[in-house]
């Protein structure tokens, strides 16, 4: 067969105690794949690779990082900018208007490249001499459950997607398997990494950002419950339940602390997307480069002045003022995780006001001052502020769910979410299970899933709702429009219904 070529772009391997070191690789090479992986670092740095588009979601020449694009099309944040023109995929994605041409696109083409990076492991990794099969198979796991981590990016997004387990030979096309099929193949593939046990449940001290058995977990139970799959619900709560029974992760006292730098990797985070700023080297004409994230600042407060210790951002992800009023007084995720400007800071006056403006930010992302403390190159593009994917609150939520859901009581891990937030809220049914999760979850790309799921966005996402939409969501809004490019390139790919 034709020998495919490759190069990894050229990264530096960076080491501090908080956990940021599993992020990138030095590599140049034009040696052939099959030529090259004869050694266990060589084998590392093709692991590393395969974690490395997780960080481009934030910023591919689009901006795309998931949460906001998940939580735009639900109801709690707005899009913004600086008015309807301004970026305009994300404004057609908030509006329920994407077109196979118009859309953020560049989602696809970043979790196709960490499938392939993730399958360039799971070929090669057998055939270096010199590793012991405890470390093989460590590497296989972790890179299964990447494969299937963009996998359910693309099955969320899209549905019917092209799907492939080994790297493709020319022509490179490979079938179009439905949703539901997409769906089995990747919970069948987390569930041989499970029957194998090898992932540790937590990471190892500056090791942090690799996969785990929990994030792994986490993952599985997301599927489960996006596709109502009854017959594993009680195996998701029983994962859940090994989670919590580990003992290796416990909710902090301070919601509002999760979201400062020091809240990174505490003892409630299961798995983030690591950034940095030290050192941070991403620029507008190298947005893969090593560095932080740009989104900060795309949600920033517009015309901030600096006695507010904030940084005057773009003013995009404006939070509706339906979500402040969710809140009873008290809980404590309201002031943590929404900024209310003015109620803080009566005095001060915003420089300017922009589209779809409430005057109230997302506080857990917002850009702070110093917040890109020893960047070199493009400020805006640096902020440090992890992506948090998986928290145990969550952990505590999908068990309680899950419990009802499968005829049992899950008040127990219900009601310690709640006495940490300082909620009142009594209900325990799954119906309160939900309202709960969209006070704990405001602003992480959780809400819009919830609504789909539950077989609640038909009534709650319509624009008799909503200040800003003139469409309602409908079922057939459910899956995007599959990228006009890629059904250029496939003549066998088939457009889904509706576009």
């Amino acid at each position: 067969m034709k020998k495919i070529f490759f190069a990894l772009s050229a990264f530096v391997v960076l080491l501090s105690s908080c956990g940021k070191d599993f992020v990138t690789v030095k590599h140049n090479s034009s040696e052939p794949l099959d030529e090259y992986f004869i050694s266990e670092e060589r084998m590392y740095q093709s692991l590393v690779a395969a974690y490395d588009p997780l960080k481009w979601f934030d910023y591919f020449y689009q901006y795309d990082s998931l949460n906001f694009v998940y939580d735009i099309m639900a109801d709690d944040i707005y899009c913004g900018g600086s008015n309807e023109g301004d970026q305009p995929t994300l404004v057609k994605t908030h509006f329920y208007t994407i077109t196979p041409t118009e859309q953020c696109n560049t989602i696809w083409t970043i979790a196709y490249s960490g499938i392939n990076r993730s399958c360039v492991v799971l070929e090669y990794v057998d055939s270096v001499e010199g590793m012991s099969e405890e470390t093989k198979a460590l590497y296989k796991a972790e890179a299964t459950v990447l494969k299937a981590f963009y996998y359910n990016v693309l099955w969320k997004l899209w549905g019917n997607i092209p799907y492939y387990d080994k790297n493709l030979e020319s022509p490179y096309f490979t079938e179009q398997l439905t949703a539901d099929a997409v769906y089995a193949k990747c919970v069948e593939n987390l569930e041989s990494v499970f029957e194998a046990d090898t992932l540790p449940m937590k990471a190892a001290a500056g090791q942090e950002g690799r996969v785990t058995k929990a994030m792994a977990y986490m993952l599985y139970a997301e599927m489960v419950m996006i596709q109502n799959d009854t017959e594993r619900y009680a195996k998701a709560l029983g994962y859940m339940e090994e989670i919590i029974n580990s003992g290796q992760y416990a909710l902090v006292s301070d919601y509002a602390g999760i979201w400062e730098e020091t809240g990174e990797w505490c003892s409630e985070s299961i798995w983030e997307i690591n950034y940095i700023s030290e050192g941070g080297a991403r620029s507008w004409g190298s947005p893969l480069a090593t560095g932080g994230s740009v989104y900060p600042m795309l949600i920033g407060v517009s015309g901030a002045p600096e006695a507010s210790g904030y940084v005057a951002g773009w003013g995009f992800s404006p939070v509706a003022e339906s979500a402040w009023e969710i809140f009873e007084e008290g809980d404590q995720r309201r002031e943590g995780s929404i900024l209310n400007f003015y109620a803080e800071f009566p005095d001060l006056k915003l420089g300017e006001e922009r589209w779809q403006y409430t005057g109230l930010f997302l506080k857990k992302y917002i850009a702070r001052q110093n917040g890109n403390h020893g960047q070199i190159a493009d400020g805006d593009m640096n902020y440090g502020n992890n992506q948090r994917v998986y928290r145990y609150a969550e952990t505590l939520l999908n068990a309680a769910e899950l419990a009802v859901l499968t005829g049992k009581d899950g008040s127990l891990y219900l009601n310690q979410v709640r006495q940490r937030a300082g909620s009142t809220a009594s209900g325990v049914d799954q119906a309160s299970i939900i309202e709960e999760r969209h006070k704990e979850f405001i602003g992480e790309g959780k809400r819009y899933w919830d609504l789909v799921r539950t077989g609640m966005a038909a009534t709650v996402l319509t624009s008799a709702n909503h200040e800003w939409r003139n469409v309602d969501w409908t079922a057939g809004k459910r899956y995007w429009p599959l990228p006009q490019s890629e059904v250029d390139k496939d003549p066998n790919l088939t457009q889904n219904v509706g576009y």
